[in-house]
């Protein structure tokens, strides 16, 4: 009787032990994965078929998809809903195309939740495209989430938003200090050989940035600002004088007259914008005008820049 009450008595606490190590493994790969798990993973890592049951019945799981689960609740971040369609979609599925833009933080994400995969699948609440190439080449993994690459991306999306989507989505790739010449170069050699009207643009819109963040050193840059003045019978400036404290590029006393040129690897981030416009302000305030000239004035529209300036000069 002895020997019985006690195996009676210690079952349960085995019981208990065990389900805490299962509720362990769960928390662990939830933790890992925002609060997201898949059956598939959950029965790699032992526990069983019956567990998931219980688990699901109590409320501990949530289904999100077929065969994905919330963990504890259903409030996930957009990361945690991005890798749930990618698990549900299945092995070697990605986020891609304006999911995957948002993941990389070039464009706002609009609630679609875009994945590509080389099978043939249909998720409710997942746009999935199939594709016919899908390699290690294609896929990254950013915040614990497989993803098509950027250059892949950019690819994907070209034929599906329009000349000025497709600029906009340069311009903040490169706002984000992500359009280098290395993904610039992967996507031309992605693009070789198509002719579709989206590759057209996607082919042109960077090449037409990166001509408009053209990089020369600051001496360069005003060697060449002062030949477009010389060219143009515009009188030279005082180079680089202090004007009320202030280190200025150019400046004409006699008309009160100060132009600044804005070279692309000093004027690139939120910090020079917001010091740029404190100067502009105290120079005004003590009577100066302010004119910013950029890179791509200089070397592309000398014409405009010459007229601006004349007419300032002869105000």
């Amino acid at each position: 009787m002895g020997g019985m009450a006690g195996e009676a008595q210690s079952a349960p606490l085995r019981g208990v032990r065990f389900d805490s190590h299962r509720a362990g493994v769960i928390g662990k790969l939830a933790a890992r994965q925002h609060g997201v798990v898949s059956r598939r993973q959950l029965l790699d890592a032992g526990v069983s078929p019956k567990t998931l049951e219980v688990r699901l019945r109590s409320g501990r799981l949530l289904r999100l998809h077929s065969g994905v689960y919330a963990v504890g609740h259903a409030q996930l971040r957009r990361e945690g809903r991005w890798l749930a369609a990618v698990l549900a979609v299945g092995p070697g599925a990605a986020l891609s195309h304006r999911s995957a833009a948002a993941l990389h933080r070039i464009r706002e994400g609009d609630g679609a939740i875009d994945v590509a995969t080389t099978r043939r699948v249909a998720m409710r609440g997942i746009v999935v495209h199939r594709t016919t190439t899908l390699t290690a080449r294609d896929v990254t993994t950013r915040s614990g989430v497989p993803a098509t690459t950027l250059p892949r991306t950019l690819v994907d999306l070209a034929g599906t938003l329009t000349p000025d989507q497709l600029g906009k989505l340069v311009r903040e790739t490169d706002r984000a200090r992500r359009l280098g010449p290395a993904v610039v170069h992967e996507v031309q050699d992605r693009l070789d050989g198509r002719r579709d009207a989206g590759a057209k643009r996607l082919k042109q819109a960077p090449a037409e940035h990166e001509a408009l963040a053209t990089t020369l050193t600051v001496s360069e840059l005003e060697d060449r600002f002062v030949a477009l003045l010389d060219a143009a019978d515009l009188p030279r400036p005082l180079t680089n004088p202090r004007i009320d404290g202030l280190r200025v590029d150019a400046a004409w006393p006699d008309q009160r007259v100060i132009v600044e040129l804005d070279g692309w690897a000093y004027h690139h981030d939120r910090a020079a914008f917001q010091a740029d416009r404190a100067r502009d302000a105290r120079l005004l305030r003590v009577g100066w005008r302010v004119v910013r000239f950029t890179h791509a004035d200089v070397i592309q529209r000398p014409a405009y820049l010459a007229d601006t300036l004349r007419e300032l000069l002869t105000r």
